[in-house]
């Protein structure tokens, strides 16, 4: 490893977003007097019959789940966006705004209320993988669609508000931000360079074996050289595919067992059920071609030191930039060790 990148303050580089990370790789040792989490273990339930999720139970707005046996969808109760929103825009001076359309999903990943995707078998995380394919296509078909952004909260630290294991999918009529930021780096170095940035930034980390978490035939899973969270992720295809979709059944299965081999390294890492968002970043459902595009899954993990302390994006970070203290190639030795 780079020495000075061990021990000096820097700024690294966020090639997909065009934004820089402040590092502090000095400021790991300080003591922690903040504020510590409370941590729990308590096994849930396989069913809890107050869950608005679990099968066979009514949900808040008077639908009855069926009794279903892996993977449950659902139009979203609460949607964030609405399909028939009227169609407006606001251009007052400095005063701009515009409507926005869309579809919201909720993706129950099984019907055990206890478990979690890193308590899932391969087999299962693939069921889930593969009805994540399904609503991508289906929900870019419509035409008020252009992007379908997946993700998943973990844990009540990320602000989930029901533990049981799922998903939301949530597809608009434009980009969003962080999407939108990887539309234009990404655009801009296929332009010039007739392949995916993403393409070059593997082979460059493959090559050096120090972010490497893990890795299949199919897949790669890193903690970025730009990571901003203590312990983030980021699992991508080895050659270049624009969206899931695009995956064969075998590289299906590889990409489950990437999501199964991360997850499950995390619930070890501090022995607890680790919490996290995450997301999927793939090509826009535009109708164009975007050539470059290189999908990728990113695990965004709040944890810094243990089970019961937690990093916050509060005072510099919220007014200058991102900035962590562990850098990259530790965090990602780390997990490395938990892995297989």
């Amino acid at each position: 490893m780079n020495s000075e990148l061990q021990d000096y303050s820097h700024k690294r580089l966020n090639i997909l977003t065009g934004e820089w990370v402040l590092v502090s790789p000095h400021r790991a040792k300080r003591p922690w007097q903040g504020q510590e989490e409370t941590v729990s273990n308590k096994k849930r339930p396989s069913h809890d019959a107050s869950c608005y999720l679990c099968a066979g139970n009514t949900r808040a707005n008077g639908e009855k789940n069926p009794d279903y046996k892996d993977v449950f969808v659902f139009t979203n109760d609460f949607a964030a966006l609405q399909k028939d929103s009227k169609k407006f825009i606001v251009d007052d001076g400095l005063m701009k705004a515009q409507s926005e359309q869309g579809i919201c999903k909720v993706i129950c990943f099984s019907p055990d209320h206890s478990m979690s995707l890193a308590d899932m078998s391969v087999k299962s995380i693939t069921k889930v993988v593969q009805t994540w394919q399904n609503e991508y296509t289906e929900l870019g078909k419509e035409s008020l669609i252009n992007y379908v952004q997946i993700f998943e909260n973990k844990g009540a630290v990320m602000g989930c508000s029901n533990p049981h294991p799922h998903g939301q999918i949530w597809s608009q009529s434009t980009l969003p931000n962080e999407v939108y930021k990887k539309d234009i780096q990404q655009l801009k170095y296929y332009q010039e360079h007739k392949k995916t940035i993403l393409t070059d930034y593997l082979t460059q980390e493959l090559e050096a074996k120090e972010r490497i978490v893990y890795e299949n035939d199919s897949f790669v899973a890193l903690v970025p050289f730009w990571a901003v969270w203590p312990y983030e992720v980021m699992i991508a295809p080895k050659k270049a595919q624009r969206n899931i979709s695009e995956m064969k059944p075998q590289e299906t299965k590889h990409y489950a067992e990437a999501i199964s081999e991360v997850t499950k390294a995390y619930d070890k890492l501090f022995n607890c059920s680790f919490p996290y968002s995450s997301g999927i970043h793939q090509s826009p459902t535009n109708g164009n071609e975007n050539n470059h595009w290189h999908w990728h899954m990113s695990f965004y993990p709040p944890l810094l030191r243990s089970a019961t302390v937690k990093k916050f994006m509060v005072g510099y970070e919220m007014f200058g930039s991102p900035q962590r203290d562990i850098t990259a190639e530790t965090a990602a030795q780390t997990l490395k060790k938990i892995c297989k």
